[in-house]
């Protein structure tokens, strides 16, 4: 039996790689920010997940593994899914500062989680509104409604990339759902985006977008599997309700976006709301909400994590 200075150690460690995922999302969302003056935002969207796509079909060749119908079809929706979430937020990042995007797509596995949690942690729901609200300021009318919308959609994505994810992964291993769900992405995109942001690709936009991919999701994906493995579910999911906060960081320090008094609170009660959802739910029952993936240690070796 493991001595619990492993376990200590194991945790450390764990909520490292879990923080520095979270980091590694935030600063390619900040660095597709800067870049989208050049290919916009949905060109920045295309160019990241066609390269991820390449990237995760070299590393796991999933034609070698056997899909049954039914989970081909779920990677399937699983790919248009993360194609309408990587377009919307990247669409609302660029309208609307990282922090507030990041805080108001967050509600997407919040609600899934608040929606699935006993009564009492449903109050939780009435701290994210009231951080909704002083995020969007309704009362001055100020903010981007359009991209409010956008986030909101890739909130609506979100939930119903959880939900797949959980749903493949009672068929298809984690990686081979991802090598299959994020082609399926690419050419979705490619469809809307592709010939018009072609024409503006030279090798710097190529080889940054590799690095792009890299950022997200291949590395936080890695690093989320680790994780797992040395963190408790309820501990994990924790964490992940901190990226709202991460993203102000990240947009403060990448891209000098100061929020007010009133965002700070805003991004304060979404994250409370995540936390304590997440610790209600693990007070619950064993398998504790878990905002990247679907509720349990054993969700390392078979959830596709965001893109």
């Amino acid at each position: 039996m493991p001595f619990p200075q492993q376990h200590l150690s194991g945790a450390r460690s764990g909520t490292a790689m879990a923080g520095a995922a979270m980091c590694c999302v935030q600063l390619g969302l900040a660095a597709s920010v800067g870049l989208s003056d050049r290919l916009g935002s949905d060109g920045v969207a295309w160019l990241r997940l066609t390269w991820a796509a390449l990237i995760l079909v070299a590393c796991t060749r999933p034609w070698r593994s056997r899909f049954s119908r039914r989970g081909l079809v779920t990677c399937v929706l699983l790919g248009l899914v993360t194609a309408g979430m990587t377009l919307m937020f990247m669409a609302a990042a660029v309208r609307i500062p990282l922090g507030t995007a990041s805080a108001l797509e967050f509600l997407g596995p919040l609600s899934v989680a608040v929606v699935r949690g006993r009564r009492a942690g449903r109050w939780w729901a009435l701290v994210a509104a009231a951080g909704v609200a002083a995020l969007t300021e309704p009362w001055h009318g100020a903010a981007d409604l359009t991209g409010v919308f956008f986030a909101l959609g890739a909130a609506g994505c979100w939930a119903g990339y959880i939900l797949l994810t959980q749903r493949a992964g009672d068929e298809v291993n984690g990686l081979q759902a991802l090598a299959v769900s994020m082609p399926v992405a690419a050419m979705a995109t490619t469809l809307f985006v592709g010939p018009a942001a072609v024409a503006h690709l030279d090798w710097q936009l190529l080889l940054v977008g590799a690095g792009l991919a890299l950022l997200m999701p291949v590395i936080p994906f890695s690093l989320e599997l680790l994780a797992l493995r040395r963190l408790k579910a309820s501990a994990f999911g924790t964490l992940m309700s901190l990226e709202p906060a991460i993203a102000v960081v990240i947009g403060f320090l990448v891209l000098g976006q100061l929020p007010g008094v009133a965002a700070v609170l805003g991004i304060v009660l979404v994250v409370a709301a995540g936390i304590g959802v997440t610790l209600h739910a693990g007070r619950e029952s064993p398998a504790a909400f878990v905002v990247a993936d679907d509720g349990g240690p054993e969700a390392a070796e078979r959830a596709p994590a965001r893109s």
